[in-house]
């Protein structure tokens, strides 16, 4: 596959789908319609069951089934690339051959979390991941969760080695991550920002697309800022930077995915349920984001009218 045909099928918005639970069980009834409007926004893919989808509190057989399920649903709209990681080689290895088993179209591998392997040791895992699947293979580097970062050099070894580990979800809270990891392994390297306030300047720094969370909520105005950097109009992707910019922020004032499923309940779009020891926000954080999501769906309405 070219760079080309890579940087169509995988550039855009992909979101980080969350997995609403209603008194314990995932809510299927929830989840379908938030793939369904995913969809209407036009998103190029869909993520389910990564770390914003509380992965490690879900069971194989329910993982499985969602993302069948989104395979299902997506129907060819949008390219599936289902979270596929754990903090044990063997498990991730497992996860990997499972995802495949069950329609996702690629694979998203977040490095080992508690852990703390050494660069060789991140290089032996992935390695063992990509090499039980023929799908593509994304890298997931987020520092802040997991303890370790996949240093550029690491994913130029592993890119070398592997033709299926085609990019990196980067999600180190640093813009020149995208310079270092080009410089690293060349332009034909796959990055999505992992941050949603770093999409804009990310893309102008040659990165592709974004693997998002605000998306859950937001998913118009995060394909709307994408398209519009696409197409060269730089002052309108600015402009809807700026738009949801209070509202991406919003997104961490408690750990992911608390403060998104606390958004989209206020919405009525799914409950603010999370599986223990995850529990929902705070009633001051909850009020907090209340204002939040009134002041971005005004600013919204105003905006698309303007178009």
């Amino acid at each position: 596959m070219t760079m080309d045909e890579l940087a169509s099928r995988f550039g855009g918005v992909f979101t980080a789908l969350i997995t609403p639970f209603k008194d314990g069980e995932v809510d299927t009834v929830a989840y379908d319609a938030l793939v369904e409007r995913q969809l209407e926004a036009g998103v190029a893919g869909l993520v389910p069951v990564g770390t914003t989808g509380e992965a490690a509190t879900l069971a194989d057989d329910e993982a499985d089934a969602l993302i069948a399920r989104t395979a299902r649903l997506a129907g060819g709209r949008a390219l599936v690339m289902a979270g596929a990681g754990a903090n044990d080689t063997k498990k991730t290895v497992e996860k990997v051959k499972r995802a495949e088993a069950a329609g996702a179209d690629a694979v998203l591998i977040v490095t080992p979390y508690y852990n703390k392997p050494t660069q060789a040791g991140l290089i032996a895992h992935y390695s063992m991941a990509a090499a039980a699947t023929s799908l593509p293979v994304m890298l997931y580097s987020v520092p802040g969760r997991c303890g370790v970062e996949i240093a550029p050099e690491t994913c130029a070894v592993l890119m070398e080695k592997h033709a299926n580990i085609i990019g990196i979800k980067e999600a180190g809270g640093s813009a020149s991550r995208v310079t270092q990891l080009r410089a690293a392994c060349g332009d034909q390297f796959i990055i999505h920002s992992g941050d949603d306030g770093l999409t804009l300047p990310f893309l102008s720094l040659g990165a592709v697309g974004v693997t998002s969370v605000v998306a859950n909520v937001a998913p118009r105005e995060m394909v709307q800022l994408v398209e519009a950097w696409k197409r060269g109009d730089t002052a309108r992707a600015l402009k809807l930077h700026e738009l949801i910019s209070e509202l991406t922020d919003s997104m961490f004032i408690e750990s992911n995915p608390g403060p998104v499923k606390a958004a989209l309940a206020l919405a009525n779009l799914a409950g603010p349920e999370m599986r223990l020891p995850m529990v929902p926000v705070s009633a001051d954080n909850r009020e907090r984001l209340s204002a939040v999501l009134g002041r971005f769906t005004s600013a919204s309405a105003a905006f698309q009218e303007m178009r």
